[in-house]
C-alpha cells in the first residue's frame, strides 16, 4: 500500500518502512516553539514535572508576538518568565518583536520539508507549507517535549485536495482556503491532514501556501502539508535531499476523501460573522458598510500581501471614516515593504502601519472595535468578542479584496473600485 505526504514524513522521523493512519507513535522532536502568551504555564509545569534540563536547547525557538507591546499589566509577567527561563537553560533562538511565531519559524530557517514540529499555538499547522509536519499543542505537552524530545502522536488520515488550471485574476489564495472551509466546514477535517496539489498549488509561492496551511485548523486539521519543490527549497535557502525530493503521495497512496477542484471556477469570497465556515461571495456582500479593515497577521501579513493592497492602493486614498490598519508579519517584511516603496503607498492611502506581531488579531492592542462596529480583515478568525466585543462583526478576506473594501468603505471586490 502506498504513502502519502505526512505517512512518510512520520514513518521516516521514528524510523519505520511505513505507517498507517490511527497508529500511535512516538515522534523525535526537530523543533519547537514556544510562544510568549503560553510560556508561564509551559515553565509551571515543566517544573512540577521534575525536569532539570532542556533535551536540547538549540531546538527551542522562544517567541514574543502577542503580546509585544505590552497592553495589559499582566503582560510583563510573561516577558519576565520567558527571559528567565531562556537564560536558565540557555535558550539562544529568543525573538522579542521580530515579528509573528508562524511567520519567524519558516522565514528565519528553524522549519524545513520533513520536519517533526510542534508549537504552543493552534496556527502552527502553518509550517506545512513548506513540507512539514506541524501541529499546535497545550503547555503540558510542551512541557513534556522539553524535557524528553519526544511526544506521541495518532498518525492522522488524509484528506487529498486537487486544484487544477489557474487561478482568475482578484483571486487569491486565501479564497481558495475559505471556499475549502466553507465546502468542508469547521469540523469537516478534524484530527485530518489536508494534502494539497494540482497545477494550481504549483503555481502558488511558498507565501500563498502559507496561508493555506496556516486555516487548515479552520476546518478542524490536524496539520496540511505541501510537496517540497524548487520554491521550498529557494525559500529555505536549502539544496533538497532525497528524503525531502520524495515527499510525492505515492501513485496508490490512500485517502479518507479526495476533493477536486479547478482554480478558474474560484471568486474573492468572505468568511461572514461569526463563523469561519461561513462562505459568501464578496459580489453577494457587495454594498455592506464598513468602519475599519485589517490587513495583516500570521495569515495574510506577508510581502505579497502589502504588494497586493498597495496595487489596489496605489494613486488611491482610504475612505472618509475607515480606518486601515496594517501590520507586517515581520521585521523582515516590514523592512522589505519599505525597501520596495510599498509602505510608502500604504501610508499614502491612509494606512495606519504598526509594528509586526499579533495586536489586533488575537484581540489585544493597535485597533480594537467596540459595539455595532463592522470589519473585514485578513486573518484567520472571526469569532465573536475576537477583535473587540461580543457586537462586532468580522468579515475574513483576502488582501486584495481588503484593499478595495478600504478606497470604498463598503465590501466590494477589487474589480469594483
Amino acid at each position: 500500500m502506498g504513502q502519502n505526504i505526512i505517512e512518510k514524513i512520520i514513518a521516516h522521523n521514528i524510523g519505520a518502512a511505513s505507517v498507517k493512519p490511527g497508529e500511535i507513535v512516538t515522534a523525535q522532536v526537530d523543533r519547537v516553539m514556544l510562544d510568549d502568551i503560553m510560556i508561564p504555564f509551559i515553565v509551571d509545569k515543566f517544573q512540577e514535572m521534575g525536569f532539570s534540563r532542556i533535551w536540547d536547547p538549540d531546538k527551542v525557538v522562544l517567541i514574543y508576538d502577542h503580546l509585544v507591546p505590552a497592553s495589559q499589566q499582566d503582560d510583563t509577567r510573561h516577558y519576565k518568565v520567558g527571559d528567565a527561563f531562556a537564560r536558565q537553560y540557555g535558550l539562544t533562538h529568543v525573538h522579542r518583536s521580530d515579528g509573528i511565531c508562524h511567520q519567524l519559524m519558516t522565514e528565519a530557517g528553524y522549519v524545513k520539508p520533513g520536519h517533526v514540529v510542534f508549537g504552543t499555538d493552534s496556527h502552527t499547522t502553518t509550517y506545512g507549507c513548506v513540507g512539514a509536519f506541524s501541529t499546535g499543542i497545550g503547555y503540558t505537552e510542551m512541557a513534556a517535549i522539553l524535557g524528553t524530545g519526544t511526544l506521541w502522536v495518532k498518525v492522522p488520515e488524509t484528506i487529498r485536495v486537487e486544484i487544477s488550471g489557474t487561478l482568475p485574476e482578484g483571486v487569491m489564495s486565501k479564497d481558495v482556503i475559505l471556499r475549502l472551509i466553507g465546502d468542508l466546514g469547521a469540523d469537516g477535517a478534524t484530527y485530518r491532514c489536508l494534502e494539497f496539489g494540482g497545477s494550481a498549488v504549483e503555481q502558488m509561492s511558498v507565501s500563498s501556501r502559507m496561508t493555506m496551511a496556516n486555516m487548515a485548523i479552520e476546518a478542524g486539521a490536524k496539520c496540511a502539508v505541501f510537496t517540497p519543490d524548487e520554491k521550498t527549497a529557494e525559500y529555505c535557502q536549502i539544496t533538497l535531499d532525497e528524503f525531502q525530493k520524495g515527499l510525492v503521495p505515492d501513485e496508490d497512496a490512500v485517502y479518507a476523501r479526495t476533493l477536486t477542484y479547478q482554480a478558474e471556477d474560484f471568486v474573492p469570497v468572505m468568511a461572514c460573522p461569526s463563523q469561519v465556515d461561513k462562505i459568501r461571495p464578496v459580489s453577494q456582500l457587495a454594498g455592506t458598510p464598513i468602519d475599519q479593515v485589517f490587513l495583516g497577521s500570521c495569515t495574510n501579513g506577508r510581502l505579497e500581501d502589502l504588494e497586493a493592497a498597495a496595487r489596489v492602493l496605489k494613486g488611491r486614498k482610504v475612505a472618509d471614516y475607515v480606518k486601515l490598519i496594517v501590520t507586517p508579519a515581520s521585521r523582515l517584511v516590514y523592512e522589505q515593504a519599505a525597501e520596495k516603496g510599498i509602505l510608502a503607498v500604504l501610508a499614502e492611502a491612509g494606512a495606519i502601519i504598526t509594528h509586526p506581531g499579533c495586536g489586533l488579531c488575537c484581540g489585544r492592542t493597535g485597533g480594537i472595535l467596540s459595539d455595532g462596529e463592522r470589519v473585514v480583515a485578513t486573518n484567520n478568525r472571526n469569532f465573536l468578542g475576537r477583535m473587540g466585543t461580543s457586537k462586532v462583526e468580522i468579515y475574513l478576506a483576502s488582501p486584495a479584496t481588503a484593499a478595495a473594501c478600504a478606497v470604498a468603505g463598503k465590501i466590494v471586490t477589487e474589480a469594483m473600485v
